[in-house]
Parts: structure tokens; C-alpha cells; sequence
């Protein structure tokens, strides 16, 4: 596992604005920059329910500015349970794209967004492969910001889910600003999980944002807690 540890890290070890929506589930209806590379990234996250304690090293999300108003994203995460074999879960390849600009593209009114994606098999877990669909909306206000998603997907095991997801953020001119999301998550005939995470951004300049967020769920009415820490930078690919 520690490989695949590796592979991450070097793939973000490259020296626009930097506002990629960690340490979030969900995410906001806006794209990177065209040419330009977004990283979100977590060096280590912890996590506590039913399997036990599992760390979380790293988690990984890269985002590409190809075309206007579009980008594609590759996500996943290395988890390493105190008991058992480590493995690279949460793997997805997505395009996403901007249906409507708004209020998040310094625009006035909603800004609207799609996200297609490919549920990647993983290794050591999570076999399967399935696809998922979800609908963004946000908005901006001189007090603060919301943003709203909903899912539907087939997941890795074959079953119908639906997801959603609504966040709540303060200003964004504020150097801190706190935030809040809210998760309803139901894998049908399995999985059932509400979460609610309260976190801080900390927009340290343009290109650069660190986070910290605690998130507290009910898996199939049982708890889990997860600390999330990490980083958001972005820069030019092509030197635009």
C-alpha cells in the first residue's frame, strides 16, 4: 500500500485561484480555470465507526481545466485500518461542466453545474465499478455562500443511491471563513448515512487554501466520526 501512497504524492508534487471545495463531500457549481490545475489534497485524515480507527494517507482529488467552463477530475484515497490490509478506495473519474454562470463566476444569479462520473474499482476493496450523475446549484452573497447537490448513481455492488448534499460557508472575503455540510447518503437495500461536518477554510492567498473540518455521521444508525485535514493550490498547466 505504501506504493500506492507514493503514486499519489508524486503525481501532486508539482511547484487562478484556489477555492476547490475540501473538506467537503459534495462540491460547488464552478470549474478550474481553462489550463489550469487544481489540487486538493490531504496528507492524513483519521476515521473511527464500526471497522475500527483507519487513517487516511493520502487523500487525493485533481482537477483539469481543459475546455471553458468544463474540467475532468480523478479522485481517490489510500486508507490504512489499524487492523487489516491497507487499500485505495473512493476512486472516480468525472467530467464536470457549467450549465449556467453565476453568482460563484462573479456573475449575477445561480450558478448551475453537472458532474458525470465513473465509480473506479479499488484495490484491496471496493471491486466493482458503477456511474453517477449529480446536479449542483450554488449561490454567493456578501454574507456568505450556498451550495447544494443531488446525486444519482449505480453503485460498485450493482444498487440504486441517491445522495445529497448542502453546504453552508461564510464570507468569501473573510481570510477564515467557518462552513457547514449537511449529507443524506442511501445506498438502497444496504447503506444509509447522515453526516454533518463543521470545518474551517483558511484562504492563505490566492493559490493557496488549507482546511480543517470534523464530520460526525450515522452509518445504518450507528456512529462514525472522521477528522479531516488538508489543502487546496492551484496553478497553470500551459503557463497561461
Amino acid at each position: 500500500m505504501r506504493k500506492f501512497s507514493v503514486l499519489l504524492f508524486g503525481l501532486l508534487a508539482w511547484p487562478s485561484v484556489a477555492f476547490a471545495y475540501r473538506p467537503f463531500d459534495s462540491t460547488d457549481a464552478a470549474v478550474a480555470d481553462l489550463h489550469d490545475m487544481e489540487i486538493e489534497l490531504s496528507p492524513v485524515s483519521f476515521r473511527h465507526g464500526d471497522e475500527g480507527p483507519i487513517w487516511i494517507s493520502p487523500s487525493a482529488r485533481l482537477n483539469y481545466g481543459f475546455a471553458e467552463d468544463w474540467e475532468v477530475v480523478l479522485e481517490g484515497q489510500a486508507e490504512h485500518p489499524m487492523h487489516g490490509q491497507s487499500s485505495l478506495v473512493d476512486n472516480a473519474l468525472s467530467l464536470k461542466t457549467v450549465l449556467q454562470e453565476g453568482s460563484l463566476q462573479d456573475k449575477s444569479g445561480l450558478s448551475i453545474a453537472t458532474e458525470a462520473s465513473v465509480l473506479l474499482p479499488g484495490i484491496a476493496d471496493e471491486p466493482g465499478a458503477g456511474v453517477g450523475v449529480t446536479g449542483i446549484v450554488g449561490q454567493r452573497w456578501e454574507w456568505g455562500s450556498l451550495h447544494v447537490n443531488l446525486g444519482v448513481s449505480r453503485s460498485r455492488e450493482g444498487h440504486g443511491e441517491i445522495f445529497f448534499g448542502t453546504i453552508l460557508e461564510g464570507p468569501k472575503d473573510w481570510t477564515v471563513r467557518p462552513a457547514l455540510e449537511f449529507v443524506y447518503d442511501r445506498e438502497f437495500s444496504t447503506v444509509e448515512k447522515l453526516s454533518l461536518l463543521a470545518g474551517l477554510i483558511w484562504q492563505a492567498s490566492d493559490k493557496l487554501a488549507f482546511d480543517v473540518g470534523v464530520r460526525q455521521a450515522r452509518i445504518n444508525s450507528r456512529p462514525e466520526t472522521e477528522v479531516r485535514a488538508g489543502l487546496t493550490f492551484a496553478f497553470s498547466f500551459l503557463g497561461h
